[in-house]
């Protein structure tokens, strides 16, 4: 039972969000035919079904999900042939389950994720014995990591010393090390679990397309895959102990460092963590940072000059090396003047009556070094807390040329107000970009502060739906920014890939300029930005993201169809936010916004979107397995399209958008077990994908020919279902999708089974696996070579 109830749970998650692709729809068209067949032989009512009802609908809740895997207990005792085919099920649906990459495993990841060190660090050595005696100290509690939280005010030090802990007791932890900045610094720029815990586990080489979608499920992973390893996990500028909690690993054997400026109460109350308090650095200390960071090329200073420097900076090592670095760059600036300027400003203070804040002292400092140029372009950088600062957004923001962009940033780099944390890519102490920011207002004013914000969305949403139309080109798209836009002739194979991996690369920094443009009432701009993230979520998840983002885009499109904007867009965003809330397992909330959606696309008269939405819904309702509701509405997007005129919007996409709808129409058919007609209709759809433009649609011709296999073989004719899987297999190879040709082969190898073809079915078996290990689904070829092996017992 429980292990029933375990696969249940994971194809009725997977079924929702996508997860385990073909493989996933077809364990869940098995499911529902078992349980099908259980209603059948008794008339009761099966899982996730009002009692009366002739089908079973997916089961969602966990009662739903006990009373599903309750009855396939009560169909597998009726005979040894459904035991058997029950125990498959189950065998098969258990690899569709997240599975955790143990470090000892073949490949396995060992990331080291943390940044690089400096050569200038000085003192904290007793924070490293600290740690080494708590890793020494008492015995191990099962499941219980060591955690060390440092807190401390800003620029105090935190992270270059949990950085610096992390390398030093590296040797100690063979399996790796995580590091993330929590971006703490305020609410609005704090990053939530679900969005770390998904990069953490691409990072312990889980496949993206199985992370799953909800941040409970992705903890459990996340557990999964550090229980046995021994690893350092660096959680950097937390907000709170909600932020922390749910990225503690479950293993005895990891040391999580921790850094804060708020007291982390319930992680040391329930979770064991042991606090420290950083404070500042002695004048002894500070004296040896500020000599390390201004180098020893410049004039040496005496001594008494340097200790009244270092006594002005506090012995906060942010303030140290802000001004180590002014004088480090600056060859004719003496320490004499940068004394006497602090000097200056303490007393200033003490005659206002105030304090000196020794970081915003020397940020000050800095600042007032800076040539005009660079100064506003150091204050226009700090428009908006961007996670991180590339060529593209400083030139834009700033208004000025790329090329000039990169010798500013790399000027603000050198005298500590920025700091490189990649290749072209910047980021701020979040001090420092406060300081920034407070100039800004200051001298720029909030006008031409968000004149730079809208610079930077416009930027960016011309360069994200240049990628979006790159990795999927033959969606329809609303947004002007595509309008223009042309795929190369020369375009490479791996072009869309290519294009992926960089919307994956700014993917925290594209949900920043949704906000920011939001923020700023932008509108036209936050929802062309979510439409041109389509590909990125969609192929990729994020789900807490996607979510996000796409409920301000739904907003920025109501905002405009309310004035003189595109009201096509409502629709748009509403059908978008659906497949999130799918892909996060929330489907009540997925079909409330496709209601929305179609309401709202049909009283602008935009018929191809309203078809679009019915489609969805349509898509929705056939993974919960309400197979005529979703007939229905495939049916009725259908007769929508045949609605659009020429010359309207959408009209040279109703021909792929009808054969898509074909197959939809005929995969429904299929699974009400009305096969003739669901034959006539898939064969309609092949004929429509080969009347295509350009030459035809091979992959979509291919997955109709899987479609037709799956009919053929549910009807019992093996023979025509391995003709059309013939076909199927040469379409995915001419259309060069790897994965789907795994798929393809996969069915194949189950007719010659069912064939009596032993022989057959093991070469497409070997021929399957060595496909999803090329298209990196580690996952899926494990499992065929598991079942070859028992196949050859």
């Amino acid at each position: 039972m429980s292990v029933a109830l375990s696969a249940v749970g994971t194809v009725a998650s997977g079924a929702l969000s996508g997860a385990g692709g073909e493989v996933g729809r077809r364990a869940s068209e098995r499911l529902h035919g078992l349980l099908g067949r259980g209603r059948t032989a008794d008339g009761g009512a099966g899982a996730g079904a009002g009692g009366g009802e002739e089908q079973p609908t997916l089961p969602v809740t966990e009662q739903e999900q006990r009373a599903a895997a309750l009855r396939l207990v009560e169909v597998a005792r009726r005979s040894p042939e459904a035991a058997r085919e029950v125990a498959e099920w189950v065998r098969d649906a258990s690899w569709l389950a997240p599975r955790a990459v143990p470090a000892v495993a073949d490949g396995a990841s060992r990331p080291q994720m943390l940044p690089p060190t400096t050569s200038a660090f000085t003192d904290r050595e007793d924070v490293t014995t600290w740690i080494t005696a708590l890793l020494d100290g008492a015995g191990p509690v099962p499941g219980a990591p060591v955690i060390a939280a440092l807190t401390g005010p800003g620029g105090i030090g935190k992270t270059a010393v949990a950085v610096q802990c992390a390398y030093a007791l590296r040797e100690r932890f063979p399996d790796g090390i995580l590091f993330v900045d929590l971006a703490g610094a305020s609410a609005g720029t704090a990053l939530p679990p679900s969005d770390v815990l998904a990069r953490f586990l691409e990072r312990l080489g889980v496949p993206p397309a199985m992370v799953p979608g909800d941040e409970a499920r992705q903890r459990d992973l996340f557990r999964d895959c550090t229980a046995d390893r021994r690893m350092v996990v660096v959680l950097d500028n937390a907000r709170s102990d909600a932020q922390v909690v749910p990225l503690l690993p479950a293993s005895s054997g990891c040391l999580v460092l921790v850094t804060s400026r708020h007291r982390l109460g319930r992680l040391v109350a329930e979770h064991g963590a042991r606090p420290r308090v950083l404070g500042p650095l002695s004048t002894a200390d500070s004296v040896l940072l500020l000599r390390r960071v201004a180098g020893n090329e410049r004039a040496v200073a005496p001594d008494a000059v340097v200790e009244s420097v270092a006594e002005a900076a506090g012995g906060v090592p942010l303030a140290l090396c802000t001004t180590g670095a002014g004088l480090a760059v600056r060859e004719h600036l003496a320490w004499e003047r940068v004394a006497r300027q602090l000097s200056e400003r303490e007393q200033s203070a003490d005659d206002a009556g105030g304090s000196v804040d020794p970081v915003r002292q020397a940020q000050d400092a800095a600042y007032r070094e800076l040539a005009p140029e660079c100064a506003a372009f150091y204050r226009a950088l700090a428009v908006w807390a961007w996670p991180t600062v590339t060529v593209m957004c400083a030139a834009r923001a700033a208004d000025v040329e790329e090329e000039r962009a990169r010798a500013l940033l790399e000027e603000l780099a050198r005298v500590h107000l920025l700091e490189e944390v990649g290749e072209e890519r910047y980021r701020f102490h979040d001090l420092a970009r406060a300081h920034a920011r407070e100039r800004a207002v200051e001298e720029d004013g909030h006008g031409r502060m968000a004149a730079g914000v809208r610079r930077v969305a416009v930027a960016y949403v011309r360069w994200a739906a240049e990628a979006d139309l790159r990795v999927m080109p033959l969606r329809w798209r609303l947004g002007p920014a595509y309008r223009a836009l042309v795929l190369p002739e020369d375009r490479e194979p791996a072009d869309g890939r290519h294009a992926l991996a960089a919307l994956r690369r700014e993917r925290e920094n594209l949900a920043a300029v949704v906000r920011a443009a939001d923020h700023h009432g932008f509108d036209d701009l936050v929802w062309q930005l979510c439409e041109a993230m389509w590909g990125l979520h969609l192929l990729l998840g994020f789900h807490a993201q996607w979510i996000d983002t796409h409920l301000l885009g739904v907003g920025a499109a109501r905002r405009c169809a309310e004035e003189f904007g595109d009201r096509r867009a409502v629709g748009r965003m509403l059908v978008q936010l659906a497949f999130g809330q799918m892909g996060a397992g929330r489907a009540d909330d997925a079909e409330r916004a496709l209601a929305e959606a179609v309401a709202a696309e049909q009283a602008c008269g935009h018929r191809r979107g309203q078809a679009s939405a019915v489609e969805a819904l349509g898509l929705l309702r056939l993974k919960r397995w309400k197979y005529a509701e979703a007939q229905g509405c495939f049916e009725e997007a259908r007769e929508i399209l045949r609605g659009v005129r020429e010359g309207e919007d959408g009209w040279e996409d109703v021909p792929r958008a009808t054969a898509l709808l074909e197959h939809h129409i005929g995969r429904a058919e299929a699974k009400q077990r009305h096969f003739a007609e669901a034959l006539a209709r898939l064969n309609d759809a092949l004929a429509r994908f080969r009347r295509l433009p350009g030459g035809g649609d091979a992959y979509n011709e291919g997955r109709v020919y899987m479609s037709l296999g799956d009919v053929h073989l549910e009807a019992g004719d093996t023979d025509l279902a391995l003709v059309c899987l013939d076909k199927a297999v040469t379409a995915m190879e001419t259309a060069g999708a790897g994965l789907q040709l795994a798929d393809a082969l996969e069915s194949r190898a189950r007719c010659h089974r069912l064939s009596g073809r032993p022989a057959q079915a093991a070469a497409d078996l070997r021929a399957a696996a060595l496909r999803y290990e090329e298209n990196g689904d580690r996952t899926g070829a494990e499992r065929l070579r598991v079942e070859l092996a028992e196949s050859e017992a």
